[in-house]
Formats: C-alpha cells, structure tokens, sequence
C-alpha cells in the first residue's frame, strides 16, 4: 500500500510530500496521522535544518475528505474534537519547530490544506496554484489556523471576505495581498523550493529558531513585552556558536560555516 506521506531527508532537507493524489491530497485520518509524524521525525532529527512541504500531483491538498469521513459512519463526527485531535498538534508543530518550513503549493490549496500551507514560515506557490477558504460552502467555519493567519497577512477585510465569500483566488492575487511570498513557473517551483531550503539549511539556524519564538509571540505582547523578548532571544543567539563563527568570517572575508548551534 502507498504511503499517504512521502519523506525524504538529504543535505540538511527533510521534504514531506502529501500523497494522496488521485483525490488532490485530500486530509483523511491516515495521511493526517501520518504527515504529524513525519513533521516529528523532521523536529527531532538533528541533520535536518529545514523542511519543504509540499503535495504530489495536481494539487497540494484539497482540503479534509468529507467523503471519507461520511462514508465512514453516515453521520459526520464532531469536527470540533478532529480538529483538536488532528490538525491542531500539526498546525503548532509546523509554527514552533525551531526550524525553518517552506510550503511549496503545486495546485489547489482549499480548506484545511490551505490552512497548512499558510502554518509554513515562507509559501511559495505554481503559478497554477490556487487558494481557496472553502469552509462557508459547506456551512462551516474556517479551521486549523486560517482565522488566525489570514488577517495576519491580508488584514482583515480580505480575510473576510475569503472566508465569507469563498471565492477562489489564483497564485498572483495571493501573492499580491500578502498569502504567498513568490510565485513560480510550474515545472520550477520544487527546485526553486529546494534551492531556498537547502540555502537555509547552510545558515544560522539556530537563530532561526529564535526567530520564529519571537515573531510567534509578537501579536500577543505589547511593545515593552515585545521588545524585552527582543533582548532576551539576542542574548541566546550572541552566545551561539553560529554568532562566532558569523563574526569571524566576517573579520575574516570569508564565507562563514554555521552549524545550527
């Protein structure tokens, strides 16, 4: 049997690859079993500095298999208590591994599949790519994060109107109102996702997991909170050894070596 998820780690890369494409990636109980593993596996082992997560076939996910879950019992489950079960570990692991994560979405990302792609700390999206807050269509409310990071990255008003609305929008657009930080050709997208992990893989990334703490934290602190989180995380990072080998390759005029320590 195929996995659902994909894994494969080189040169400091972890890629997860959804895998369910003859339903566009669509998130059933396995694959969300599954890819929360394998972004655990990615967490915790040392040699991986960053993560691609992207999705096989036409589409990078689909959003949740409604007709999986209703051919599994007629009457649908308490999606309250999926979310809490399912995706909401998935969604915290993705923001608060001390690493960074690239989304690479190759086609649709609709539903609960867009809100993962969003949880990344950089998207870059196929030119083909398409976003989609699918949830009023079906009389429900947007879950497992686009609440949250939608206004935070298009304000308020367009993430109302995606979320009420449900309109389907195209890679351009969301790059234009702040979802998508680059747009591709198609057939470069994965290699230009490589290309910017394995990039951020060969820097500091033990400030980058700072990084990520401080701007997590920052929508729910005020300036004076904010700014002695600021101080705190730098006098982490000024003792890092990838501080001290940045500095001597500076003094040095040569290229620096960091080790993600």
């Amino acid at each position: 049997m195929t996995s659902p998820v994909l894994y494969h780690a080189s040169e400091g890369v972890a890629t997860i690859t959804l895998n369910r494409p003859e339903v566009l990636n669509a998130l059933n109980a396995d694959l969300l079993r599954e890819l929360r593993a394998a972004v655990d596996r990615a967490a915790d082992d040392a040699s991986v500095r960053a993560v691609v997560l992207t999705g096989a076939g036409r589409g990078f996910s689909s959003g949740a298999d409604l007709a999986a879950r209703q051919n599994a019992g007629g009457e649908m489950a308490d999606s309250g208590a999926l979310l809490r079960e399912r995706y909401h570990p998935l969604i915290l692991k993705l923001r608060e591994m001390p690493k960074p994560v690239i989304s690479a979405v190759n086609g649709v990302a609709a539903g609960a599949g867009m809100s993962i792609a969003l949880a990344a700390d950089v998207v870059l999206a196929a030119k083909s790519a398409s976003f989609l807050q699918a949830f009023s269509k079906i009389g429900l409310v947007p879950d497992a994060g686009s609440t949250y990071f939608v206004p935070r990255y298009a304000g308020e008003m367009r993430a109302r109107a995606l979320a009420i609305l449900a309109e389907k929008i195209d890679a351009e657009e969301a790059q234009r109102i702040g979802l998508v930080w680059k747009v591709h050709a198609d057939d470069a997208l994965q290699a230009e996702a490589g290309k910017m992990a394995h990039h951020l893989a060969s820097m500091p990334t033990f400030a980058y997991g700072l990084i990520k703490q401080a701007l997590n934290a920052s929508s729910g602190n005020d300036l004076a909170a904010q700014l002695e989180l600021e101080a705190s995380q730098q006098s982490l990072a000024c003792r890092s050894e990838d501080f001290r080998e940045g500095v001597a390759a500076f003094v040095g005029k040569r290229p620096p070596q960091f080790k993600g320590r």
